[in-house]
């Protein structure tokens, strides 16, 4: 029921007012937005701010919704084809998690590629225009694009050599999470964010590859001991429309919705940053042991990395391998 009510909704313009025949009252476009993320996840309330700006900037005509914690029940992988078919207007993708659809997707996530925001903004430089060519193949179009703060790995006991991960049985995002800590000795998992928390409440996982603001929001002081701040893979989410909601507005709002876009997402950015350093402090303040991966670990496990770098182009299309190797060139990497 929940996906038919959202059918209703799809760009469609709500009419208050005018098909009672008053003057002077505007069509008002109300978009549901769903989001995967918790009510207080920093990514939740960028998206909130987005829409409170959006209003204001089309003069209240333009109104988003929105649906935190898959509130709609659409979950994370699913995204990018709930937005292309229109069940919902717009949404909040998490980019690595739309593999099974776009084999490119997964290029900003593969282990230490781009390590960190100015490597992740290096990255996205050559690969936004592409990400903007898929979209639109996908009938949607990309409003903003901002990052998570970088990936550590969530443990129940420290990990200070690979030997600690041997076997571990661990929740990781993607693929390419899922090839690397094969690689390392692990026994890793696929698993979308709202199943993370109660696969560690059964003791089916005891370990996560995720960020600091998702420790926070998952509370896994209850569960864990310790965080090493491996840095090892990036990530963004970014907000897209679907096109034939989009064409439904009028020029002078879709400019409007740019605009708000274009000036947001510098700022969303700095949010992120300054979540990671927020979200650092409240898991050390709840008892999370956090580290840094020494020399010496970091430098097996990048050696781990980069087979998966070459098998990863080769496979996922030239698109792919042309944005890898742009990037690789202007960053030395």
């Amino acid at each position: 029921m929940v996906r038919s009510r959202t059918l209703a909704a799809l760009g469609a313009a709500v009419v208050t007012g005018a098909l009672l025949g008053a003057p002077g009252v505007q069509a008002t476009t109300n978009w549901d937005m769903p989001l995967a993320w918790p009510q207080g996840n920093f990514h939740v309330k960028n998206a909130q701010r987005f829409a409170d700006e959006v209003e204001k900037a089309t003069g209240g005509e333009v109104v988003i919704t929105l649906h935190p914690g898959g509130a709609l029940g659409f979950k994370g992988p699913e995204m990018l084809r709930t937005v292309r078919d229109g069940l919902v207007p717009i949404g909040d993708v998490l980019i690595n998690q739309q593999t099974g659809e776009v084999a490119l997707f997964g290029m900003e996530s593969l282990p230490y590629l781009a390590s960190g925001q100015k490597e992740t903004r290096e990255l996205l430089e050559h690969a936004r225009p592409v990400y903007d060519e898929v979209a639109e193949q996908y009938n949607q179009k990309i409003l903003y694009i901002v990052p998570w703060p970088g990936q550590g790995l969530y443990s129940s006991d420290p990990v200070v050599k690979l030997e600690d991960m041997q076997g571990l049985k661990m929740r990781v995002v993607d693929k390419n999470g899922l090839d690397f800590f094969s690689a390392l000795g692990a026994a890793p998992r696929q698993l979308p964010w709202g199943e993370v928390v109660p696969a560690l409440a059964s003791g089916a996982i005891e370990g996560v590859t995720t960020s600091s603001s998702s420790g926070v929001d998952g509370k896994f002081w209850e569960f864990l001991c310790c965080l090493n701040r491996f840095n090892w893979q990036s990530s963004s989410n970014m907000v897209t429309v679907n096109l034939d909601a989009w064409n439904a507005l009028s020029e002078e709002h879709r400019a409007a919705i740019e605009k708000v876009a274009a000036e947001l997402e510098p700022v969303f950015w700095e949010v992120s940053r300054e979540e990671d350093e927020q979200k650092l402090k409240t898991l050390e303040e709840n008892g999370m042991k956090v580290t840094e991966p020494t020399p010496e670990l970091r430098a097996k496990l990048i050696e781990a990395a980069k087979p998966l770098w070459k098998d990863f182009a080769e496979k996922a299309g030239p698109k792919a391998a042309e944005v890898m190797e742009a990037y690789r060139a202007a960053s030395g990497k």
